[in-house]
């Protein structure tokens, strides 16, 4: 209950009580008496637990990096008597905010807001609120806490990014690019045949015209896909502001697609983020899952780990301004659409045959700059 400072004062007042008792002097017993009432006094002042109501809301609780979200803080005095000299405390991540309160009358409701930061994505806590009641010299302070813990989830800021094209073909149930998934639905064309081809996807009337056995070649008739690919190696990013920013790029590739409802699949080096289906929930459960998403010590950068998933649609590569994406050009033979996005390099990438390569320093280059890409 005691303040440092109370404990001080009480300290040296029984000092000098004793002091004075001892050498006989009243003037330091006078003091000692003074300050000891004071701190009896502090204490009888904090003691009595206030009759409140305390409720507090966190809104919104998803929020865009950078946007707003503050804290509600709703206090009913329930009590006879007035409350005056309390402060609230709410825990936010790592450090507290400090929230006054005004005086209570009997009976009187008040509404606080106040901002929450959202400078960093993340899971963020927030919560318990902390009451504060102290007396006015600041020797005795009695702390009760209200409220459940809350989180606040703060998800990468995104632009609008039109769809990246893929395929090299054009069909009305789907792609039927070189690349797309081996089917057994929709004809794409007919090759010469192979070891380990069904035989009965044989072209008997083509085999007798060209004397080479010929078979269809079936397809899935699927939306074509995009796969993103996010390097979260420490060592491709110059500091951590490079990080958040790839991560919004990646968010806003990802999340275009999908909300023209194509399928979109979200990878880093440690295995698949988010594999959705297209469409408005799964621009939700994209931003959701981006936003936890953290700096590692990666064995395998974008390239490595865009060797290793299935080909197919358009790629997207999103790494630092210290990325290695040399061996980018590989992968133009497995994605029928490949784009480098670098941010904030120390020096211009290397210029690959076939793919695109989108270096920015903010989301408006990355707007920008995507124009060129999608063409």
């Amino acid at each position: 209950m005691l303040t440092p400072v109370g404990w001080g004062v009480a300290a040296v007042s029984a000092v000098l009580y004793a002091a004075g008792a001892l050498l006989g002097y009243p003037e330091p017993v006078a003091l000692a008496v003074g300050g000891l009432v004071a701190v009896v006094t502090a204490v009888l002042w904090t003691l009595p637990r206030p009759s409140l109501t305390v409720v507090r809301e966190v809104t919104p609780n998803r929020v865009a990096r950078g946007e707003s979200a503050s804290g509600v803080l709703h206090v009913t005095n329930t009590g006879r008597m007035r409350r005056a000299g309390m402060r609230a405390y709410d825990a936010c991540g790592g450090g507290r905010i400090e929230v006054r309160v005004p005086v209570l009358r009997p009976g009187r409701a008040e509404t606080i807001r106040y901002s929450l930061p959202t400078d960093r994505r993340g899971e963020i806590p927030v919560g318990p609120l902390r009451l504060v009641r102290a007396d006015p010299f600041g020797l005795a302070r009695r702390v009760r806490e209200y409220g459940e813990p809350r989180t606040l989830l703060v998800r990468p800021h995104t632009v609008a990014l039109p769809l990246l094209p893929s395929g090299r073909n054009h069909h009305l149930e789907g792609p039927t690019s070189d690349t797309a998934p081996a089917g057994t639905v929709t004809f794409h064309a007919l090759r010469e045949y192979v070891v380990g081809d069904d035989l009965r996807h044989i072209h008997w009337r083509s085999s007798a015209r060209t004397g080479t056995l010929m078979v269809r070649q079936l397809v899935d008739a699927s939306m074509p896909q995009t796969t993103v690919v996010v390097d979260t190696d420490a060592g491709a990013y110059a500091d951590a502001d490079d990080f958040e920013l790839a991560v919004d790029a990646a968010a806003s590739v990802a999340a275009g697609a999908a909300g023209m409802n194509f399928p979109v699949r979200v990878l880093t080096a440690d295995g698949p983020l988010v594999e959705t289906r297209g469409g408005a929930h799964d621009v939700e459960e994209i931003l959701d899952r981006l936003a936890g998403l953290s700096r590692t010590d990666a064995a395998h950068g974008a390239v490595e780990v865009a060797r290793r998933v299935r080909a197919g649609g358009a790629l997207v590569l999103v790494t630092g301004g210290r990325g290695e994406v040399s061996g980018a050009g590989t992968l133009r033979r497995r994605f029928d659409r490949v784009v480098c996005v670098r941010v904030r390099p120390d020096a211009p990438g290397p210029r690959l045959p076939g793919v695109g390569l989108v270096e920015i320093s903010d989301l408006a280059e990355l707007r920008a700059a995507w124009k060129g890409a999608t063409r």
